[in-house]
């Protein structure tokens, strides 16, 4: 007999003290083990002399940085100051999640840089977000193991990940991809350490470079970047891995906030060429916490505001 059949036939009964107790509720769905936006853990993000982590405030400056400069600004002339490609509430940037070491490992179908990737399977949830627009980038942290996996041009099937890229980095190692490899990202680096992620900034600071795009690049590479995407010879266009660094004389009077603690960064640690797109993007993580009015400080910050970092030499593909 179902239990509403008896409780109908037990109302009779109410006279004499007799009740009918109701259904027990479903206990709620346990928690998804990855979380967007997670800690890390105590995972560090590469060691403090890995060069995302370098103070580059005193370095000197390549002797063509003012030609490389105009070159980006000649390259894109509808985009002459500085981006923040990322707010939204969300729906801007590439979203990242953390999961823990027992998490299900997905094979990985790599559809046009298999023999530059990191072989699967990756632990990264078929249900993770992914990036909008055509990249469609997707990254893990597995935060019990500090092991970073990032996967591009992604979609899920059923049981697996199809990506056109992959590739995967020990986060307490300094240890680079092959020469000449590509990653997640055209100039072979990893994606998950140059972006602003809003734990830092909302603790009021940022210790590593930060990535970001331009429209042109070069037929080479900077170290930690092992890959390009350009077959142009002009020296003066940047090379994948150059680092751009807000001049220590450009004022920071008036700038507030998110942007305030962004552009500290910027002349503490710089930002490093890793794709080409519109010039002067900076690439942060996906998070609904973002002030966008406040982020729209930096549409305020001219390209030419910026010098390019002596941090190695130019290796031609």
């Amino acid at each position: 007999m179902t239990l509403r059949r008896a409780c109908l036939l037990l109302v009779a009964l109410a006279m004499v003290g007799v009740a009918c107790a109701p259904a027990t509720p479903a206990p709620p769905p346990p928690p998804a083990d990855w979380q967007q936006n997670g800690s890390l853990g105590s995972c560090p993000v590469f060691p403090a002399d890995n060069a995302w982590n370098t103070d580059i405030s005193g370095a000197g400056t390549l002797s063509n940085s003012q030609q490389i400069v105009n070159q980006v600004l000649a390259d894109d002339t509808g985009n002459q100051f500085l981006h923040a490609d990322f707010g939204g509430g969300g729906a801007y940037g590439i979203p990242y999640v953390t999961v823990p070491g027992t998490e299900p490992k997905v094979p990985i179908n790599y559809t046009l840089y298999g023999d530059e990737s990191d072989p699967g399977p990756f632990p990264i949830p078929l249900g993770a977000p992914i990036e909008q627009g055509s990249d469609a980038h997707v990254i893990a942290v597995d935060r019990d193991n500090c092991q970073l996996y990032e996967l591009w041009d992604s979609s899920p099937t059923g049981t697996s990940w199809n990506a056109g890229s992959g590739a995967t980095w020990n986060l307490r190692s300094d240890a680079l991809r092959p020469a000449g490899w590509t990653s997640a990202d055209a100039a072979g680096l990893p994606i998950f350490p140059g972006l602003v992620r809003y734990d830092e900034v909302s603790a009021g600071a940022i210790h590593h470079a930060l990535r970001f795009t331009v429209r042109t690049t070069q037929d080479g590479y900077v170290s930690p970047a092992r890959h390009c995407a350009s077959s142009n010879t002009n020296p003066n266009e940047p090379a994948m891995g150059m680092r751009f660094r807000l001049k220590a004389s450009f004022p920071l009077t008036g700038y507030t906030g998110e942007s305030l603690v962004v552009l500290q960064a910027l002349k503490t640690y710089g930002m490093i060429v890793a794709d080409n797109g519109t010039s002067w993007y900076i690439t942060g993580a996906a998070d609904s916490r973002w002030n966008d009015s406040d982020l729209d400080q930096l549409k305020t910050v001219p390209g030419s505001a910026f010098e390019v970092v002596n941090t190695g030499p130019v290796t031609s593909c």
